[in-house]
């Protein structure tokens, strides 16, 4: 049995009409301090853009290496340089699509109710000023353990506490540490406090004391889908949704 031509253009009418085109998808990773902020984002920009976004949120060395090893993604967000240094080292980002927009500060937090009077100050006593365990992210790996050792050390209160630090997976895994009262202190970002209704901020670091907390984000994949989303997170609409959970916008 032959097809006319009329009756094939018919049947490929009907198969347009009943299987729509399927849906871009696009795939970040990005550091565990922005989930909620980055989850909201999404939420709203997939009903207004008509796309899939998944998501994978960790330590971002541990995003890194998954992108090193060859994990498929379309847009890594670092929690700093370094890890983006590294991607953009080995040719596995697109480096004109990099981005730097946001900022963040360091914090050194308590359960709630349980807070303790210390200034962050050099030479100041830290681990006179409560006992019990710090936690924070993992102090070689992870950025915000990196950054806190860096604090710490240039406040010249490193050699008396570091035995008594516990590096986690990630800043999030700290900070849930520290909810739960397994850690007397923690160090975190501002925004990870922020969000939580059971720790208190007991001082933030003086940003002198480590370098800039920076979040350099660009594209792995070269998915205009992709590339629209990266953009639309440096406009003022996204850039509200950061500054709500205590982000600082770089850029305007």
């Amino acid at each position: 049995m032959t097809f006319k031509p009329l009756r094939l253009l018919l049947i490929f009418l009907i198969f347009s009409v009943v299987m729509p085109a399927a849906q871009a998808e696009i795939t970040v990773l990005a550091a565990a301090s922005l989930t909620n902020a980055l989850t909201d984002i999404i939420k709203h920009y997939q009903k207004q853009q008509g796309v899939t976004i998944k998501t994978s949120f960790a330590s971002s060395s541990v995003l890194a290496k998954q992108i090193e090893n060859g994990l498929p993604a379309d847009i890594f967000i670092s929690a700093d340089k370094q890890w983006m240094d590294t991607l953009y080292e080995q040719g596995k980002i697109d480096a004109a699509s990099r981005k730097e927009i946001l900022g963040n500060s360091l914090v050194l937090i308590a359960p709630k109710g349980h807070g303790f009077a210390v200034k962050l100050a050099k030479g100041e006593a830290l681990a006179k000023a409560f006992d019990g365990k710090l936690c924070t992210g993992e102090t070689t790996t992870v950025p915000a353990g990196k950054y806190a050792k860096e604090a710490l050390q240039n406040l010249a209160m490193w050699d008396t506490i570091k035995s008594r630090i516990v590096g986690t997976e990630d800043v999030r895994a700290a900070l849930a540490f520290v909810e739960r009262g397994e850690c007397a202190a923690g160090i975190v970002y501002a925004t990870d406090a922020l969000i939580s209704t059971k720790v208190e901020v007991v001082g933030t670091f003086p940003e002198g004391s480590h370098a800039p907390i920076v979040y350099p984000m660009a594209l792995i994949s070269q998915s205009q889908e992709a590339r629209a989303f990266l953009d639309y997170l440096s406009q003022a609409e996204a850039g509200k949704v950061f500054a709500h959970y205590g982000f600082t916008r770089l850029q305007p």
